[in-house]
């Protein structure tokens, strides 16, 4: 419910509004957004119809491609359009719509990063009860708690942000509609709202990152234990595990949990693990992981031997 609002809509500064660096923006981006599509397509794709992936750290690695298919989805393809316009706007509804499904598949990506952690974990620490403790239904109940989990995310944020009445102005610095800047904009009193935000966002950000840190010592250290195939195994892809995580959590981190203020770089951190990492991502699994290769080898193979026949 939108309260004592006299504002309809937010201008968008975006990055720049210089035309000749709109047009560079405007192109980097795009090409920056096709090649997270095509990435995460690749995955999705060879994860769906390879036989051979068919163990519980692909199927979280699915819903990871996918999660950040959406997400890159509901920032990149306005935030590209909007460099074409000399004044880009947008409505408040499309404003809170854009900010949900940001913060809703931000943290659906970070629940399921945990989640491929505990995998690992008993992979690694449990090989033997591996199949029973991580079953196909139990990995879809875990699933199916993160997308709760995460639509309960950001719920939260969007009904503090509601409870906030905007009457002017009405200019965001930004190329999209965060929370953070949204509360600049506010004809009140802030404090407890930021500070309700960051101990929503901020906390999931910290703890889960300080869990997973955690969890890959844990399993680092429990790899003495193996023979020399099975350590270099675990450590390629535990090592692609925890290059995506400092990659993600960094950023969000320092964005997160600190009080609403603006810093001239925060456009570029933004930038990183908004439109970055959902590129960087699938080079990350794909170039340290020698089965996802195999499988998109024989993919390709069969898909260039049916294009022969027809």
């Amino acid at each position: 419910m939108q309260l004592n609002n006299n504002v309809t809509e937010f201008i968008l500064l975006g990055l720049t509004q210089d035309p000749v660096r709109k047009k560079i923006v405007f192109v980097t981006f795009l090409l920056f957004y096709l090649g997270t599509l095509l990435g995460n397509f690749l995955i999705l794709t060879t994860i769906k119809t390879s036989q051979a992936l068919g163990s519980p750290m692909y199927f979280f690695l699915f819903h990871l491609s996918l999660s950040e298919t959406c997400f890159s989805t509901s920032i990149a393809p306005r935030m590209i359009v909007d460099t074409l316009l000399k004044n880009a706007t947008i409505s408040f509804s499309e404003c809170l719509i854009q900010a949900f499904s940001f913060h809703f598949f931000g943290c659906l990506e970070i629940f399921i990063l945990v989640l491929m952690a505990v995998d690992r974990y008993v992979a690694i620490c449990k090989p033997l009860n591996y199949m029973t403790i991580m079953s196909r239904q139990v990995c879809g109940v875990l699933v199916a708690m993160a997308w709760v989990g995460s639509c309960v995310h950001s719920l939260a944020q969007i009904f503090l942000v509601l409870s906030l009445p905007f009457c002017g102005p009405n200019v965001i610095d930004h190329y999209l509609c965060d929370l953070q800047p949204l509360l600049q904009l506010a004809c009140t009193d802030t404090y407890m709202i930021n500070l309700l935000l960051v101990s929503n966002s901020g906390a999931i950000c910290t703890v889960s990152f300080v869990m997973l840190m955690f969890s890959y010592i844990f399993i680092l250290h429990s790899l003495r234990n193996h023979s020399a195939e099975g350590r270099r195994k675990a450590l390629s892809t535990c090592i692609s595990h925890i290059i995506v995580v400092v990659l993600l959590f960094g950023p969000c981190i320092f964005i997160y949990t600190r009080p609403a203020t603006t810093f001239s770089v925060d456009k570029l951190v933004t930038i990183f693990y908004t439109l970055g990492t959902p590129l960087l991502n699938p080079l990350i699994y794909t170039l340290r992981n020698a089965e996802v290769k195999s499988a998109m080898r024989k993919f390709w193979s069969k898909a260039l031997v049916s294009d022969d026949r027809l």
